[in-house]
């Protein structure tokens, strides 16, 4: 019984050792990957949490959102102004301008069942088409602007066009501000060149 019980013990023992053993490679292995960090991994703790950049990221884009529809709903009396409206309608004039037209027919069919305008995205396309040259599709963000900007203000006219359509006289330092223009100066006649008289001929 004394034997029985000694092999129990030292069993237990070499579990034990073994166990232990294996926490003590494992810890050694944890201590020396947790050393100084590298400079790459120090630029990540000092930049921040990637999810909470994104998390930063979606809550601006879903502000930026609420902003755009508050401003839409305050410049467009109608429904044209209604969120669900300026949502859809911004969709289909985007997809129309990625020539996505499938897409796009099936927004408008959502629009409309909205009972959303139909000629606020023709006019807001019309606009967009007018500002094409200003697109750029390396600058994130410059397509929904301009589309925002057209739902808006349908009617906007680019800066070029605008200015040569109407072109308006420069103001001259007599007639600048509220200064009375000068009476145009009379032209003084120029003289008239004397007659010589010619010789006779002989």
């Amino acid at each position: 019984m004394r034997r029985r019980l000694l092999e129990l013990k030292n069993t237990g023992l070499r579990h034990l050792a073994a166990t232990g053993l294996a926490l003590l490679i494992g810890s050694t292995g944890a201590f020396a990957q947790s050393g100084t960090p590298n400079p790459q991994d120090q630029a990540k703790q000092q930049s921040g949490n990637p999810a909470d950049a994104n998390a930063n990221a979606a809550r601006e884009a879903n502000q930026r959102k609420v902003e755009e529809f508050v401003e839409a709903q305050q410049a467009i009396n109608g429904p044209g102004g209604n969120p669900e409206c300026v949502w859809l309608g911004r969709r289909v004039v985007r997809l129309m301008w990625l020539d996505d037209l499938d897409t796009a027919f099936r927004h408008l069919d959502l629009y409309d069942r909205f009972g959303c305008p139909g000629g606020h995205v023709q006019a807001a396309f019309r606009c967009l088409t007018r500002f094409g040259a200003q697109i750029d599709d390396k600058v994130r963000g410059s397509l929904d602007g301009r589309i925002h900007a057209c739902w808006i203000n349908p009617g906007a006219q680019p800066q070029a066009a605008a200015a040569a359509a109407a072109p308006t006289p420069a103001p001259t330092p007599a007639t600048a501000g509220n200064a009375t223009p000068a009476p145009a100066a009379s032209p003084t006649p120029a003289p008239t060149p004397s007659a010589s008289p010619i010789p006779p001929a002989k």
